[in-house]
């Protein structure tokens, strides 16, 4: 078990960090390419101080809030301070970030990092149940909005096990083998499925550049949706 470890926490680790930066990296790429490429022109003339501002309002997204969805917007919202910030600043995480990046990052204390893994994991419960059982939220889900609630659960669940062994019912090197695991299974995951928004967060907000649809464009969606009969 512990060279498995040792190689989940070496050689995977890394190919899995690797695997996710330039997955990320492509995203970028692709969107500052159709941005200057294809939208070129109309970057010059674009609202960006209603753009940069309508982005930051997202930040916090309150008054985004679709009326009836409170409850699940509000546990999305909230999860993302764990998911953001365990990962990240959690002291035994540090010295990952320090041994394969050579970052010397500030570390949250193991007290915080528990209330805040609790926290999580309360969230992402919540908004896999709201998804299994209220109606709208049901209708929109796919199976691939599960697997991600699952495989963002699943390191969470397991690092906060391995750290407290009294309330482990398993060995501390299989629950620890399953964090890191599970970890790096979601690093692969990231760049192909809606955990991309790490990155295209921002890209997603300026839909008044991306969705400008040329003269005519719209009688062309109608016929290809509903026929000709449909044009207004």
């Amino acid at each position: 078990m512990e060279q498995w470890l040792d190689f989940a926490k070496g050689p995977l680790f890394t190919f899995a960090f690797l695997f996710m930066i330039l997955g990320l990296f492509r995203h970028v790429v692709l969107q500052i390419y159709y941005l200057i490429v294809r939208k070129g022109k109309r970057l010059r003339n674009a609202p960006w101080k209603k753009i940069i501002l309508d982005t930051l309002s997202w930040v916090v997204p309150v008054k985004h809030f679709i009326p009836g969805t409170a409850f699940f917007s509000s546990a999305s919202f909230l999860s993302h301070i764990g998911v953001i910030l365990v990962p990240v600043f959690l002291a035994d995480h540090i010295v990952l970030w320090e041994g394969f990046l050579g970052l010397n990052l500030p570390s949250i204390s193991s007290g915080f990092a528990d209330v805040l893994t609790l926290f999580t994991i309360v969230c992402l419960i919540i908004l896999f149940c709201c998804r299994l059982f209220v109606g709208r939220q049901r209708a929109m889900s796919g199976t691939m909005d599960y697997l991600i609630l699952i495989m963002v659960f699943l390191p969470f669940a397991s690092g906060f096990l391995a750290s407290h062994p009294k309330m482990n019912p398993f060995s501390w090197d299989m629950m620890m083998l399953t964090h890191i695991l599970s970890a790096e299974v979601l690093f692969i995951m990231i760049p192909f499925t809606k955990l991309a928004h790490i990155v295209l967060f921002f890209f997603d907000r300026i839909s008044g550049l991306h969705w400008q649809l040329r003269p005519g464009a719209g009688d062309k969606v109608a016929d290809a949706l509903f026929g000709k009969e449909a044009r207004v």
